[in-house]
């Protein structure tokens, strides 16, 4: 299944995707209809009387994996560039964007609340969606089959989108000031080593929520805390070389103290310090 999804999906990586508007919408569209199924099934358990999850107040030995999910529910905000863009009158753009931030974060409560009181915790899989392919669950075949394949729709949407970013921001990474690149590194070799790790890795490592922790904790530490601290720090520097220390910009953050770019660097490296020492502590007791 892997060797054929690499062949199927990999060869997009040495390619463009343009014009993916109705690729996003068919993906988005799936997104809601699994997440609402899935809330409502596991509210019909619970409401039956069926529910076996007892969760624990918590569990400091999860704190790992919390950041790992923690970076991909941060993903959501990698949309606001297409959310706000076509908006012409940015006047309560504001109030649009956390009325957005509102509505995800009542999503994702919803998911994992009734996740939690509906499955017990050692019969959870990493995979939330496989959890719904037991007949016990749901008789519905179609339903069974819709969410256990969710996640091979949603990857194979986003994979060819997300390598592509990768490869041309490998390109302007290395990129040389006036020259271009031979045809071999340019359409061989940026997107073979856009393609062969993450193929490796999924070859190689099973344990998703390992996995997900320990990227969750160090490569989603820089890019949840540490890049957009220095990101909003340059570009305030840069707004100010350009449009003079005078200039008052309306849409200001109610963040935009010094303070709290401060703060988020020292958040970031204290969440680095204390997930080593988790997973130092865990591998030591094993």
């Amino acid at each position: 299944f892997q060797a054929a999804f690499t062949l199927l999906l990999g060869p997009f990586t040495f390619f463009n995707v343009q014009k993916t508007k109705y690729l996003q919408i068919m993906t988005s569209l799936m997104r809601w209809i699994a997440f609402i199924l899935m809330i409502i099934l596991a509210l019909i358990r619970i409401g039956r009387g069926q529910a076996e999850g007892h969760p624990s107040m918590a569990q400091l030995s999860g704190i790992r994996n919390l950041f790992g999910v923690c970076v991909y529910s941060f993903m959501c905000q990698h949309s606001l560039p297409s959310l706000i863009t076509p908006i012409s009158k940015k006047k309560h753009v504001n109030k649009l964007v956390l009325l957005d931030y509102i509505l995800i974060l009542a999503f994702y409560s919803l998911l994992s609340f009734t996740a939690i009181y509906c499955f017990p915790n050692n019969t959870l899989m990493d995979m939330y969606t496989l959890n719904f392919t037991n007949c016990e669950i749901i008789s519905v075949a179609f339903i069974r089959y819709f969410l256990g394949l969710f996640p091979v729709f949603t990857i194979s949407t986003n994979f060819p989108i997300i390598a592509v970013t990768l490869r041309n921001n490998w390109k302007t990474l290395f990129h040389r000031e006036g020259g271009t690149y031979p045809w071999v590194v340019d359409r061989i070799v940026f997107p073979a080593i856009t393609l062969i790790p993450p193929v490796l890795v999924a070859f190689c490592i099973h344990d998703l929520e390992s996995l997900v922790g320990i990227t969750g904790a160090y490569a989603g530490n820089g890019i949840q805390y540490l890049i957009p601290a220095f990101l909003a720090y340059c570009s305030r520097k840069d707004t100010q070389l350009v449009f003079g220390s005078g200039t008052v910009n309306k849409h200001l953050s109610p963040f935009r103290h010094t303070f709290w770019i401060v703060f988020v660097l020292i958040w970031g490296f204290s969440c680095f310090v204390f997930v080593t020492a988790n997973i130092v502590l865990s591998e030591s007791k094993l």
